[in-house]
C-alpha cells in the first residue's frame, strides 16, 4: 500500500471530523476547512491508488 493512500485517508478522516465539528459549532469557516480537507484526503487516496495499480500491487 503507498504512502499517499493511507495519509489520504487519515486526511479525510480528519476532515470529516472538522466538518462535523463545524457545524455543530456553526463554525462555518472550521465547516469549509473540513470539507476541503476531506476532498485533499479523496485526491490523495486516488494517486496513491494509481500508484499502486502502476506497481502491480
Amino acid at each position: 500500500m503507498d504512502k499517499d493512500r493511507i495519509i489520504g485517508s487519515a486526511k479525510k478522516i480528519k476532515g470529516s471530523v472538522k466538518e462535523a465539528a463545524g457545524k455543530a459549532a456553526g463554525d462555518t469557516k472550521l465547516e469549509s476547512e473540513g470539507k476541503a480537507e476531506k476532498v485533499e484526503g479523496k485526491v490523495q487516496n486516488a494517486v496513491g491508488g494509481l500508484k499502486d495499480t502502476l506497481r502491480g500491487k
